[in-house]
């Protein structure tokens, strides 16, 4: 990870801020002193913040984020863009449209256009006249200057690195708008009240906007590097893992395969003694019952008898209850002596 050291800044001219009549209140706790009437910032506590900085920028450079870089004053504007392209990631640095950020469709319009400027002056406008691919080729340098550090954003940016936030103040305040985080270089002209990430430095030297821009855009790069030496080693563990898991899944196999080999003999064996001893034993059984089926057999005429008799016993005695039935006629006997009562009584 990379690390800003002191040396550098000293020799970039980071300590020189403005003059100290001109200078705000609130960056008195990055005052060193005055020297000449200028202000002398402390590189004690900017080297610490600056290390901040970077450190924010490789974190959201390896989650794939984006930084706008944002430098439209003439000291700035050439080392923006250099450093911003080097690094790959999307500039201004010739003017702040309105509403660049909170207006993105507008914008969005205007880098279709751009585009297809483009893909007809790949033909030099041949299917024009000499005026309309001159008043065209005007448009399109138009909107080069504006628009071209982020014809290839797609979306808003993640961050915000923004070089003299008194100059870009239409870019903080639609950083504030969106609730972007913002890196911003302050001199001691300007209040650091609103920044996220504060360097306090020098934002007028060339040397000092250079080595700003240099160290972060490294940052990039190294996260960038970092992603990809990652993916690079997934990719290569990858298929040694499925190697490994490969041979693990077909050591058991292996093994299982043998134990099965092993144990198959064994299980035949049993299998065919224990084929061989219910044989053995139904044999036996066979022959102890082929006697006893042939008693049954013949007990079974017998028990037909029985049956029989039983049957014929319900018989004999339906016939013994029929005998009362012989009985009434003796009981109708009295009857008879009636009319034998009756002649006495008429003698």
């Amino acid at each position: 990870m990379a690390k800003a050291s002191m040396k550098k800044m000293l020799e970039a001219g980071v300590h020189f801020g403005h003059r100290s009549r001109f200078w705000h209140p609130k960056m008195e706790p990055f005052i060193y002193g005055t020297r000449n009437g200028v202000h002398i910032i402390n590189l004690e506590k900017t080297l610490p913040q600056f290390n901040d900085v970077l450190n924010f920028a490789s974190k959201t450079a390896a989650a794939g984020g984006s930084i706008l870089f944002v430098g439209t004053k003439r000291a700035a504007s050439n080392i923006i863009k250099e450093e911003a392209i080097r690094c790959g990631m999307p500039y201004v640095n010739h003017r702040w449209l309105g509403g660049m950020m909170t207006n993105y469709k507008t914008i969005k319009a205007s880098i279709k256009r751009l585009k297809d400027l483009e893909f007809l002056a790949e033909e030099n406008f041949s299917q024009f006249t000499k005026k309309e691919a001159l008043i065209m080729s005007r448009e399109m340098e138009k909107l080069e200057r504006s628009l071209g550090g982020i014809k290839d954003l797609g979306s808003i940016p993640d961050v915000i690195f923004v070089v003299d936030i008194g100059h870009e103040k239409n870019a903080v305040r639609e950083a504030h708008t969106l609730q972007l985080p913002i890196i911003g270089v302050v001199d001691t002209n300007h209040s650091p009240e609103g920044i996220d990430y504060v360097i306090a430095g020098n934002d007028d030297s060339i040397r000092a906007i250079g080595y700003y821009a240099r160290e972060i855009a490294n940052a990039i790069l190294e996260a960038k590097a970092s992603i990809v030496e990652t993916k690079a080693a997934v990719k290569k563990s990858a298929p040694s893992a499925k190697t490994e898991a490969v041979a693990e899944d077909k050591k058991p196999a292996a093994k299982t395969e043998a134990v099965a080999e092993d144990k198959k003999p064994a299980a035949k064996t049993e299998a065919v003694a224990e084929d061989k001893k219910p044989a053995a034993k139904t044999e036996a059984v066979a022959e102890d019952k082929k006697p006893t089926t042939k008693k049954s057999a013949a007990k079974k005429p017998a028990a037909k008898t029985e049956a029989v008799a039983e049957d014929k016993k319900p018989a004999a005695k339906k016939s013994a209850a029929k005998k009362p039935a012989a009985k009434k006629p003796a009981a109708k006997k009295p009857a008879a002596k009636k009319p034998a009562a009756k002649k006495a009584d008429t003698e």
